[in-house]
């Protein structure tokens, strides 16, 4: 499948100087909750606007079928997508968020939700999939939305490849395109399904390619 473009957020505008102070839930039972943001080093919450791009790619290429999906979403952080995903009921969501405020938080929110499937835990993200990599646990949507500068994809994509069940999907956001030709060598065996730019934020929707 080639790798799509929205037209409506082509048009790149200036990034905002600070982090907003709240996110915003955008669809499902807890539509329009409102997601505090902390402000905290390296702390980036996906925008509204791009969150409801994704999660509208998300719906048609799951055919709006979350009931059964287990989720991962490695850099927390405010919980905009994990809990995205767990409003529009997803089976279940792991939150993993390293630092110990921002998990704090993560657990408030869960509680006050009385989202039960939602687990936030707290630890080092590349650790804490390491671990789970050794394991038969597998996720068919995983959430990678690190910080940016810090080599942290070249890192997290190749244990993502082990986390995965056949057919699942990884959202990737990051500080540059990842669609262009040549593609890094911590890239190959991926395919793009979709991709776009919103400011500064560029943001990826990927598969692994069918074994030859």
């Amino acid at each position: 499948m080639k790798h799509h473009r929205t037209g409506a957020s082509r048009q790149a505008t200036a990034a905002p100087r600070h982090a907003p102070r709240q996110v915003r839930i955008i669809g499902g039972q807890w539509k329009r909750t409102p997601l505090p943001v902390m402000d905290a080093e390296g702390l980036r919450p996906t925008p509204d606007r791009v969150r409801e791009t994704l999660f509208n790619w998300l719906d048609h290429l799951l055919d709006r079928d979350w009931h059964d999906l287990q989720c991962l979403d490695l850099f927390a952080g405010s919980g905009g997508l994990g809990l995205e995903a767990a409003s529009r009921g997803a089976a279940r969501v792991l939150m993993v968020e390293s630092q110990p405020a921002a998990a704090r938080q993560l657990q408030a929110i869960c509680d006050k939700l009385k989202a039960d499937q939602v687990e936030v835990r707290r630890g080092d993200a590349l650790a804490t999939a390491a671990a789970m990599a050794q394991s038969d646990t597998r996720f068919g949507l995983i959430f990678l939305d690190p910080p940016y500068h810090q080599n942290w994809l070249q890192r997290m994509l190749p244990l993502c490849e082990r986390l995965l069940t056949p057919g699942g999907l990884v959202y990737v956001e990051a500080e540059m395109a990842l669609d262009t030709a040549p593609l890094p060598e911590w890239l190959q065996g991926w395919q793009l399904l979709r991709s776009d730019r919103a400011g500064m934020v560029h943001y990826h929707l990927f598969t692994l390619q069918p074994a030859a």
